[in-house]
C-alpha cells in the first residue's frame, strides 16, 4: 500500500452518502422524466409514492402533500406522464429517486391502450348494456364467492355477512394474480353456473368476484377477454370487487354491479337483518295507523250520514204502540175463549150419562135372547138331523162364550168412558172440598186478579152454595176448634165450666 493511499481520509457512510445526494442535485437540479406511472401509494400523511417506468428502467419518485393538490393530472396506474423535478437520494436506504414539482399527462400507456382497444370491441358486442344487468337479490339464501382463500378479503366478507345477512356462502378458491388467474376464475364462474337446483351443492343466489388491492400489473388478470366474457355470460349475478375504489378493471364494466372493495360487496350482496326488522315492524305501525284512519274516516262518514236518516225510535214508536194494544187485547181475549169452552163442555159433560151407554147395552142382550129362543125352536123342529143336535150343545157353549166376551169388552169400554166422563166432570173436585167462585154474572173466576175488592161473588161447594163479597185485607186467622169440654153440655143439661 503506498503512502499516498493510506495517508487519504476514510469518509464515514453518512457523509459519503450526503456527498452523493449533494453531486447529484447539483448535477441534475432541474429534470423532465418521460415514463409510465405504476405502484401509486397515497401515504397517510398526504404524500405520495409512485414509480415511473419504461420498457428497461424504472425510478422510484415522491410528491410532497403541498405539491399534490397543484397537479396538473393526478397520478394513476399504467398512466404516462412527464414529471418534472429534482434527482436526489435517500440517505438511509442508498436509493435515489425524484422529488416531483409538476406532473403533466404524455399519453396512455401501452396496457391501458390496450386495454381500452379491448373495452371499445366488448361495448361494442353490447357486454357493457345497462338492460342487461340483472338485478341482485335482495334476500340471498346462498353467496358463492370467488376468492382466495388465504388473504384478508375472504375474512372481511366472511365477517360483514355474519353481521349483516347470516347466510349460506359458498367460496371458490383461485388465485387472483399471475399467468393463471383469469382461467381458474372463469372456471369458477362456470362451476356456480352448472349447479342444478336439485344439485347436493347449493346454488348461489349471487355471486362476488373479489381481490385486493394492487398495481396495475397486479390487476391485470381481470382485464382478460375470456374472463369478461364468462362474467357476461353468467346466468348468476356477479358482483366485481377487485381492488380497491380508484382501480378499475374489465370485469367492472361486465358485472351485474361494481363493489368499491370486497366488504361493500358483501354489503350489496346482503341486506342488514336488523334493518328489515326495523322496516316491518315500520310498515306494521304504518299499516295500523291507515286501518284506524280509516276507520275513523268511516265512522266520520256513517255518523255524517246517519244525521239525514230518520231515529230508530220513530220507526218503531208506531209499531210499537199496535204491539202494546195487541197485547193488552190477548190476555182478556184468551180468558174468553177458555170461558167459552169451558161452558161449551159443561153442557156437552150434562149429557154424558151412564144410560146411555146401558140402553145399547139391553137392545144387545135382547137380540141375543132372541137369537137364542130362535135357535131353540130351530133345534127341536129338526130332530131327525140327530148329529147336528148332537153337536148343538157345543156350538151354544161357544156362541155363548163370545157373546159373553164381547159383553165383557163392551162393560170394560163402558167402565172407560164412564171415569173419562167422571174426568171430565166439573163437580167431582167439589166433592173433595174445594168451591168454585163465579162473578155475579155467573161466569168463572179463575185467578184472584179478576176480583176487585167488594165484588160480590157465588161460592158454589158440592151440596149447596154461598154468597160473599172480596175484601184486599189480610186472611182472617184460622178459627180453632172448640174444646169437647165446651162443645158438649153437661150431660144433666147444665152450662158446664170453663175451666
Amino acid at each position: 500500500m503506498t503512502d499516498s493511499a493510506s495517508n487519504a481520509a476514510a469518509f464515514s457512510v453518512s457523509e459519503l452518502a450526503f456527498s452523493l445526494k449533494r453531486t447529484l442535485e447539483d448535477a441534475y437540479g432541474h429534470v423532465r422524466l418521460r415514463g409510465e406511472v405504476s405502484k401509486v401509494t397515497r401515504h397517510s400523511s398526504g404524500h405520495v409514492y409512485l414509480t415511473l417506468k419504461d420498457d428497461k428502467a424504472a425510478i422510484d419518485g415522491v410528491i410532497w402533500k403541498g405539491v399534490v393538490r397543484g397537479l396538473a393530472c393526478q397520478p394513476q396506474q399504467g398512466l404516462e406522464v412527464i414529471a418534472t423535478g429534482k434527482i436526489t437520494t435517500f440517505p438511509a436506504s442508498s436509493k435515489y429517486q425524484i422529488v416531483i414539482d409538476s406532473l403533466e399527462p404524455a399519453g396512455i400507456g401501452a396496457l391501458l391502450a390496450q386495454l381500452e382497444r379491448l373495452k371499445a370491441k366488448l361495448q361494442t358486442e353490447g357486454l357493457f348494456d345497462p338492460t342487461k344487468k340483472r338485478p341482485i337479490p335482495q334476500m340471498p339464501t346462498v353467496i358463492g364467492v370467488i376468492t382466495s382463500p388465504t388473504g384478508a378479503v375472504i375474512r372481511d366478507i366472511l365477517h360483514r355477512i355474519r353481521e349483516r345477512w347470516p347466510c349460506h356462502v359458498l367460496v371458490w378458491p383461485v388465485v387472483v394474480q399471475g399467468d393463471q388467474a383469469a382461467q381458474q376464475v372463469a372456471a369458477a364462474l362456470a362451476g356456480f353456473n352448472s349447479l342444478g337446483r336439485d344439485s347436493k351443492v347449493p346454488r348461489p343466489d349471487v355471486l362476488i368476484v373479489a381481490r385486493g388491492g394492487g398495481s396495475v400489473e397486479d390487476l391485470w388478470a381481470f382485464n382478460d377477454e375470456a374472463l369478461a366474457r364468462a362474467v357476461a355470460a353468467s346466468t348468476i349475478p356477479v358482483i366485481s370487487a377487485v381492488g380497491h375504489e380508484t382501480d378499475t378493471t374489465l370485469i367492472d364494466f361486465v358485472s351485474d354491479r361494481r363493489a368499491p372493495t370486497p366488504t361493500a360487496a358483501a354489503e350489496m350482496a346482503s341486506p342488514v337483518l336488523a334493518e328489515l326488522k326495523a322496516a316491518v315492524m315500520d310498515l306494521d305501525r304504518r299499516l295500523m295507523r291507515a286501518g284506524g284512519r280509516l276507520l275513523e274516516d268511516r265512522r266520520v262518514r256513517l255518523s255524517a250520514t246517519s244525521r239525514g236518516l230518520p231515529r230508530p225510535a220513530e220507526l218503531l214508536s208506531v209499531a210499537s204502540q199496535r204491539f202494546d194494544l195487541s197485547a193488552g187485547r190477548l190476555n182478556a181475549a184468551l180468558e174468553r175463549n177458555v170461558s167459552l169452552h169451558d161452558r161449551d163442555l159443561m153442557r156437552f159433560a150434562a149429557r154424558l150419562t151412564p144410560s146411555l151407554l146401558d140402553r145399547p147395552r139391553r137392545l144387545k142382550a135382547e137380540r141375543l135372547g132372541d137369537l137364542a129362543r130362535r135357535l131353540g125352536l130351530a133345534t127341536r123342529r129338526t130332530a131327525d138331523q140327530a148329529e147336528r143336535r148332537a153337536r148343538l150343545p157345543d156350538l151354544t157353549a161357544r156362541m155363548t162364550g163370545a157373546v159373553e166376551r164381547r159383553l165383557l169388552a163392551a162393560t170394560e169400554r163402558l167402565s172407560g168412558l164412564d171415569k173419562l166422563r167422571l174426568s171430565f166432570d166439573p163437580n167431582r173436585p167439589l166433592e173433595l172440598g174445594f168451591a168454585r167462585v163465579h162473578h155475579a154474572d155467573g161466569s168463572l173466576a179463575r185467578s184472584g186478579a179478576e176480583l176487585s175488592e167488594g165484588e160480590a161473588v157465588r161460592l158454589v161447594f158440592a151440596q149447596d152454595s154461598r154468597q160473599a163479597v172480596i175484601s184486599e185485607g189480610p186472611a182472617p186467622p184460622p178459627l180453632a176448634k172448640p174444646a169437647k169440654s165446651l162443645a158438649k153440655k153437661a150431660a144433666d143439661g147444665s152450662q158446664g165450666s170453663l175451666f
